[in-house]
């Protein structure tokens, strides 16, 4: 009987410490301002990943990242992965800023890649920006006609 009474205490002490841990986590995201989709935050960096807008065979993966580098100075890419050796796979990679009362983003730089006969293509920058702003890298995905996006979450440059 005292074991029981022991191990009830055990897992109600569990699900309280999860309810704390998850209302800590959704208070914490509702606390940085959102605008079109990406949080705004005061990160080191931020790595998004694909969302599907095809439904094909040849893409399989596709990422951006936007890291916090110092005051002034940020790295963006992106890449895309093929499922298997393609024709051609391709990343366009754009940076947008914007200010924390902005309404929108709005693009900074952009560049593009495309290597053929293989299963991946990768691009990267080390830019000097200018502070006060927002960043984030958002990328267009493609391997073949396969197509899909993904985007970074807003971070603070000093």
């Amino acid at each position: 009987m005292i074991k029981r009474i022991g191990s009830m205490c055990c897992v109600m002490m569990l699900m309280i410490c999860m309810l704390l841990i998850s209302a800590d986590n959704a208070l914490a995201a509702q606390q940085d301002p959102i605008l079109d989709g990406s949080y705004l935050t005061h990160d080191e960096e931020s790595i998004g990943y694909d969302m599907k807008i095809t439904r094909g065979e040849d893409l399989l993966t596709g990422y951006s990242k936007c890291v916090r580098l110092g005051p002034g100075k940020i790295y963006a890419g992106g890449t895309t992965i093929a499922a298997h050796t393609v024709a051609n796979v391709q990343v366009s990679v754009i940076v947008e800023r914007a200010l924390k009362g902005d309404t929108a983003w709005s693009m900074y730089t952009g560049w593009h890649k495309e290597n053929t006969n293989t299963d991946r293509v990768g691009s990267n920058r080390t830019l000097e920006v200018e502070g006060g702003y927002y960043y984030r890298v958002r990328s267009v995905h493609s391997a073949n006609s396969d197509l899909s996006s993904s985007f970074t979450d807003g971070v603070y440059i000093e």
